[in-house]
């Protein structure tokens, strides 16, 4: 196998467009085929009635239920004064740039990475020598995304649960997990590539940890909170069933809280797993984190650079700050950036069969997926709160200053720091 040049570099981030139907008024001047996700919310008796006429997608209990009308169907709904009827909010994945042009899930041309064991890999192991990874057994990581190319060579044998969550006519499809997008085929590289059977291949955190691929998000990159909420819900029913320790990667994040996500993030944290999440690519400014990352049961994941100051790894740019007015306390409530970690121009595995590298909090979020998958292998008896609570201990370890807004302690920009191996 011949070396593979890498792939141009691009920020990676998601925007939320959240927008409520005004009752009434949705239906005027819409085209009478066409068909809206919306979430239905009321009385128990009235739900009933409701999902006999128009079926289910998701059924949140007394949260409401999802399901796709007509502009037709949504006018006779809203006569119903014991119902509401609200949009389910959209998640975009920015436009990616320098993407390949080979065809989703076929290798082109099987190339060796330019490197076995890249920067964020070698800073995460604080091991400048790296040439290979270890860690992870008996650990899932559910990585949420686009999907992933589970036949990559880095991957191969990896991927137990394949499970698509974005298909218009059925809220969950077994065995089904394409990624045409690249972007979450990049991320489980991160978190738990293997170096390929001849070893040769590139290394994530956590090779040893199993992939559950659950794409939440079209090929385009876009997609909906309740499928998003549902794929939550399911990975942490998952580990309950199947009885082992899950951690939960989601390289995605909107500036508005959506209250589904926020839901299903508490019950997956109540039910053992382990939520993490990027802190979004808004920054610098203060107050800029992106939900389900600013949930205090989501650890929210900031992006750094291979650059020194001040003595340490910088934040980047783009990586969303947290709330000044709840940051210093290393106590995490909502809106706080809580640990750091390699971000910007990483190499990972990707949809073709070869390696690109991108940027973004998104490519950070699966460094500590990965850490926390490999410190959670090695102590089982541990629950996802004692985890937790070690993250943020290793994470003191490393202070983090370097960066806007960066600062000894707990702060906006790094959180309690950069959590490490070692």
């Amino acid at each position: 196998m011949k070396k593979v040049k890498k792939l141009g570099s691009a920020l990676l981030g998601v925007l939320m467009v959240v927008s409520l139907f005004a009752t009434g008024a949705f239906a005027e001047g819409q085209n009478a085929n066409e068909t809206f996700r919306v979430i239905i919310k009321g009385p128990s008796a009235e739900r009933g009635k409701a999902k006999q006429t128009y079926g289910t997608r998701w059924d949140f209990g007394n949260e409401g239920f999802t399901t796709t009308v007509n502009a037709k169907q949504f006018q006779a709904l809203s006569k119903n004064k014991n119902l509401t009827i609200e949009k389910v909010p959209e998640v975009q994945l920015d436009q990616m740039e320098n993407r390949s042009e080979a065809k989703a899930g076929k290798t082109v041309a099987a190339a060796l990475p330019e490197t076995r064991t890249p920067w964020g890999i070698k800073a995460i192991y604080n091991d400048a020598n790296l040439t290979s990874t270890s860690g992870g057994a008996g650990i899932k990581i559910a990585v949420l995304d686009t999907g992933v190319y589970i036949n990559h060579y880095d991957l191969a044998g990896s991927g137990e649960q394949c499970k698509d969550f974005s298909q218009t006519s059925y809220s969950m499809v077994n065995g089904a997990c394409t990624d045409r997008n690249g972007h979450g085929t990049h991320v489980a590289g991160t978190a738990l590539a293997h170096g390929a059977s001849d070893n040769l291949g590139i290394y994530g955190v956590a090779p040893q940890a199993k992939l559950w691929a659950y794409k939440v998000l079209n090929d385009r990159g876009s997609g909906y909170s309740d499928d998003i909420a549902g794929a939550i819900r399911h990975a942490a029913d998952e580990g309950v069933r199947t009885g082992t320790k899950v951690v939960i990667s989601m390289s995605l994040g909107s500036s508005g809280k959506d209250s589904m996500i926020a839901s299903a993030v508490d019950y997956a944290y109540s039910k053992g797993a382990l939520v993490v999440a990027a802190a979004g690519n808004s920054g610098y400014a203060n107050n800029t984190i992106e939900y389900p990352g600013a949930l205090k049961n989501a650890i929210a994941v900031a992006a750094l650079e291979n650059v020194q100051q001040n003595g340490t790894y910088r934040v980047a740019n783009y990586s969303s700050r947290g709330n000044s007015a709840t940051a210093g306390d290393y106590i995490i409530q909502e809106r706080d950036v809580e640990i750091s970690a390699p971000g910007s121009n990483i190499l990972s595995t990707w949809y073709d069969g070869n390696y690109n590298t991108i940027s973004g909090t998104s490519m950070a979020t699966p460094h500590v997926a990965g850490l926390a998958a490999k410190i959670w292998s090695s102590y089982p008896s541990w629950t996802n709160t004692q985890l937790r609570t070690e993250l943020q201990r290793r994470a003191k370890l490393y202070d983090i200053k370097g960066g806007y807004s960066a600062a000894t302690g707990d702060d906006i920009a790094s959180g309690f720091g950069f959590a490490r191996v070692k």
